[in-house]
């Protein structure tokens, strides 16, 4: 396997030009939205003699799985799925990797200092409109194939590489595997949000609960527009709001002594988190009126060990208990409301797959990675929950991502080259190889 690894690796590095091309094309395609990258993942992965299937769904019929989300956070819209599959003889283990074609939303005149659709390669960082996010995955997984292909080598069994929407909880790798994709491994791949690219591995993953707690008060009973001077008359619910607040920092204490784990605790020290993060109430330019509603917006992190349920019943009843110790709150509940929450998950440091990915990267970087426990939410849940498919992610070295607002969003093209054939190692260490027939 040594001998093939470092195959492999000389062929990245000989198709350099090639493969960055390949993935200048995806940024240049993505200027025709998702359609436009999904034509061209089509096109690519017939050109590779992949079987390629598509469907169609709405994101609000997938099932959930240790997930929900109210109808204001999901894009309900029709969306589709490609699946690319390279058939193989089924002597080995089968593979998923997947990526998700759809980029944030493109305004124009965002203050871009390169053009969003050309791919420009300045100082080392190839910029593009959601190259980071997630066209690098998308191009990765049919030029990893494709590397295999050049050396007359393909994977011994069957590879499913699936460029499938994610953003505003599209779920369509939760869709493909609801109906029916399955196999012994998957693979996410997509840059690594952190900024280290090929040093990590995406192998746990913790969950995460966004909510908002919504404290009634009441005006002062006055028809005067300066309500000051009456404000001992009124319920004011900023103060109500308080009490709130400071059940919520019992229970953030009470979590933080009792919910443990170790890769979060080796990482950070703590391996929960609850933290009001937004507060709105009354009006700034009417500072003598008193505030008749208010609302904290939070969110509480926790590790794989827990369920979404077991959190959101802990919080339901340190709400409930501290609103029973007041009057007025008794008989006026704090309103909860769930905006959207997802289980962590977890693949083992010691599972193949990760051994896999560690040697495989190290052999084309000279370093080897580790597991970085602090993403939240990460997509390597969904084969993990959906159908305990070991999951892990990796991708390369990326910053100025527009989800987080950022300009001029980028990869590192020679990380990109690493991971293009760290992903073709893993599918020949995980899948195992077969000669390509000479009429293939």
């Amino acid at each position: 396997m040594h001998d093939i690894t470092a195959r492999i690796w000389a062929e990245a590095q000989k198709t350099r030009e090639d493969i960055i091309l390949g993935l200048r094309d995806f940024i240049a395609a993505g200027e025709g939205g998702e359609d436009g990258i999904q034509d061209l993942f089509c096109r690519k992965a017939e050109a590779l003699g992949c079987d390629i299937t598509s469907s169609s769904y709405h994101p609000t019929d997938v099932i959930l799985v240790e997930e929900f989300a109210g109808s204001a956070a999901i894009d309900p819209q029709e969306r589709i799925s490609v699946v690319a599959h390279a058939k193989a003889g089924g002597k080995g283990r089968s593979l998923i990797l997947f990526a998700h074609p759809d980029c944030e939303k493109f305004i124009d005149a965002q203050g871009w200092a390169h053009d969003p659709f050309k791919g420009e390669i300045i100082d080392g960082k190839l910029y593009g409109w959601g190259v980071a996010d997630d066209l690098s995955g998308i191009a990765a997984g049919l030029q990893a194939i494709a590397l295999l292909h050049a050396l007359r080598i393909r994977p011994a069994a069957d590879v499913y590489v699936a460029s499938t929407p994610s953003k505003r909880h599209a779920r369509g790798v939760s869709h493909l595997l609801q109906n029916g994709l399955q196999a012994d491994a998957a693979v996410y791949l997509h840059p690594a949000e952190s900024g280290v690219g090929l040093q990590e591995i995406k192998g746990f993953t913790s969950g995460q609960i966004e909510f908002r707690i919504e404290i009634e008060g009441l005006a002062p009973p006055t028809t005067e527009p300066h309500q000051t001077a009456f404000a001992h008359k009124g319920i004011n619910a900023i103060d109500k709001a308080y009490l709130i607040w400071e059940a919520l920092k019992r229970l953030d204490e009470e979590r933080s002594a009792t919910v443990r784990h170790p890769a979060l605790d080796a990482e950070i020290g703590r391996s929960t988190n609850l933290m009001v993060s937004h507060i709105d109430a009354g009006s700034a330019s009417r500072l003598t009126r008193g505030a008749d509603r208010c609302i904290l917006g939070a969110a509480l992190s926790f590790p794989p060990t827990e369920t979404l349920e077991s959190v959101r019943l802990a919080i339901e009843t340190a709400v409930a208990q501290a609103a029973a110790k007041d009057a007025w709150l008794s008989l006026h509940p704090p309103k909860l409301i769930w905006d959207s929450g997802v289980a962590g998950a977890e693949t083992v440091s010691e599972h193949d797959l990760v051994t896999s990915a560690m040697a495989a990267i190290q052999s084309v970087s000279g370093v080897r990675p580790w597991i970085n426990p602090m993403h939240t939410g990460s997509d390597i849940r969904n084969p993990i929950v959906q159908k305990a498919i070991p999951t892990i992610g990796l991708g390369p070295r990326c910053g100025n991502l527009a989800q987080n607002g950022a300009l001029n969003e980028w990869v590192d093209p020679d990380d990109h080259v690493r991971f293009v054939a760290a992903t073709a190692i893993i599918i020949a260490t995980w899948c195992g190889l077969e000669p390509i027939p000479a009429a293939v």
